[in-house]
């Protein structure tokens, strides 16, 4: 049985959201940190939503960034299909 692994954001209003992580993973070219996970939430078609965050661990607490480089997102979904894959 797999342990889930819940991760708790703290949004930019002080409310906190517990969250699930599927997969954490690092590009060791240029050292970018990424986090996958989802507040199972289901889209009108019965998918879950995944979000995908960028790790900035430069401060004393970790932040989750948005990933706006066309060229990162890319390399992001060709991870996540490779990952898809496997099951």
């Amino acid at each position: 049985m797999n342990e889930k692994k819940i991760l708790s954001i703290v949004q930019e209003d002080g409310s906190i959201d517990e969250v699930e992580v599927i997969v954490a993973f690092e590009f060791k070219d240029n050292h970018k940190e990424y986090v996958v996970y989802t507040k199972n939430e289901k889209d009108e078609n019965g998918n879950v939503t995944v979000y995908v965050s960028n790790v900035d661990r430069t401060g004393s607490e970790p932040k989750l960034l948005g990933v706006d480089d066309e060229t990162e997102w890319n390399r992001i979904k060709d991870v996540l299909r490779k990952l898809a894959k496997k099951d």
